[in-house]
C-alpha cells in the first residue's frame, strides 16, 4: 500500500514528464496548457475578462475582485460562467466577462510589478523547465540571486515551480549547465496584455466575440467590398 508521501513523489514526477526539453511541445500545446493552468485555479481567482464600456477589452481580474465590481455597480455581467455563489441572502451568478458602466481611459503603460503580473506575463509556467501549474503552485525566481546583486525588476523575476527553485539555489545562469531560461524576460507591456486575453480566450466563446470582434468586423468590412 502506497503511503500519501509515496503517491505525491509519483504525481509529482508524472507531473513534470514530457517538460524537462527546453524545446518542449509545439506552440499550440503550449498555449493550450497555458490556459489550463490559468483556469484551474480556485473558483474566486478564476480569471474573468474586463470590458470597457465601450466594450473594449481592457484587462483580466480574479472572479472575486469582478463580484466586487458588480455589486458595487461599478459593471455589470455580460457572461456568466454558469456556477453561482450563494449567500445568505441572495445568489450572483459568477460572471466571465463584466463591463464598466463607465468609460475609463486607460494609458498605456507598462503594468505594476507583482507577483500575479509576473505569473500572467509567463503564462503560469516554471521558465525553466516549461511545466504548467496553477498560480499557487509557483515561486518567482531571481535570475540574478538577491544575494549577489540581483533586484526584483520585470527582467530579473521569473515564474519558477519549487524544484527548479530548489535546484538553481544561489546560483548564476551561467554556474549551471542543464539550466536556461526559456524566453528572456521583460517588462508586462499592453501587447503582452492583449496577447495573454486572446490566448486564454481562444478557449472560451463567451471571450472570444469580444476579444476577435474588431477583426471579425474588419474581415466582414473587406470581404464586402
Amino acid at each position: 500500500m502506497q503511503t500519501g508521501k509515496m503517491r505525491k513523489q509519483r504525481l509529482s514526477g508524472n507531473r513534470h514528464a514530457g517538460y524537462g526539453s527546453q524545446h518542449g511541445a509545439a506552440g499550440k500545446a503550449t498555449e493550450v496548457d497555458a490556459r489550463a493552468g490559468v483556469f484551474r485555479q480556485p473558483a474566486m481567482q478564476t480569471p474573468v475578462l474586463v470590458l470597457n464600456a465601450s466594450y473594449e477589452p481592457i484587462n483580466i481580474c480574479g472572479a472575486r475582485r469582478a463580484l466586487v465590481l458588480v455589486l458595487k455597480g461599478v459593471a455589470r455581467t455580460e457572461e456568466e460562467q454558469g456556477a453561482m455563489l450563494h449567500a445568505a441572502r441572495m445568489r450572483v451568478a459568477m460572471p466571465s466577462v463584466i463591463r464598466l458602466l463607465e468609460y475609463r481611459r486607460i494609458p498605456h503603460q507598462t503594468r505594476a510589478l507583482s507577483r500575479k503580473n509576473i505569473l500572467l506575463r509567463d503564462r503560469n509556467a516554471c521558465q525553466y523547465c516549461n511545466i504548467v501549474l496553477t498560480a499557487g503552485e509557483l515561486t518567482l525566481d531571481h535570475v540574478i540571486p538577491r544575494s549577489r546583486g540581483g533586484l526584483s525588476t520585470w527582467e530579473n523575476l521569473v515564474a519558477c515551480c519549487h524544484n527548479c527553485n530548489r535546484r538553481k539555489g544561489n546560483q548564476m545562469l551561467h554556474e549551471l549547465t542543464d539550466m536556461k531560461l526559456l524566453r528572456e524576460p521583460r517588462p508586462f507591456s499592453l501587447h503582452t496584455s492583449r496577447h495573454i486575453m486572446r490566448m486564454i480566450g481562444s478557449a472560451d466563446a463567451a471571450w472570444r466575440k469580444y476579444l476577435y470582434f474588431e477583426s471579425e468586423v474588419e474581415t466582414a468590412v473587406v470581404t464586402a467590398a
